[in-house]
């Protein structure tokens, strides 16, 4: 079993930043791929960033490089979100998933947290 906990959400006006992070316990974490998700309301989960086991490889939305940044630190059982240039349309709950293997689908996923809001007012 692993746990996830999310946190560091919050209200920031458009072009802030905010950095979630993902607490991960129950399972040695080094083995796991990480992903951060969104969904906003009215509209279906979406893909966010993905980091595979190695901490070194990292994959995103399309729509979302060069804003966004996912980092994963073993040490600390945490995986993080760097969110940069915010727009109201990146308002959601954003939820961290852990999986044994990789990938930009939410069923792969298997250990899910609770989910942060994030609202970016304009």
């Amino acid at each position: 079993q692993v746990q996830l906990v999310e946190s560091g959400g919050g209200l920031v006006q458009a072009g802030g930043s905010l950095r979630l992070s993902c607490a991960a316990s129950g399972r040695t974490f080094s083995g796991l791929a990480m992903a951060w998700f969104r969904q906003a309301p009215g509209k279906e989960r979406e893909f966010v960033a993905g980091i595979r086991r190695s901490s070194v490889d990292t994959y995103y939305a399309d729509s979302l490089k060069g804003r966004f940044t996912i980092s994963k630190d073993n040490a600390k059982n945490t995986v993080y979100l760097q969110m940069n240039s915010l727009k109201p349309e990146d308002t959601a709950v954003y939820s961290c998933a852990a999986s044994p293997r990789a990938g930009y689908v939410s069923d792969k996923y298997g250990y899910w947290g609770q989910g942060t809001q994030v609202t970016v007012s304009s």
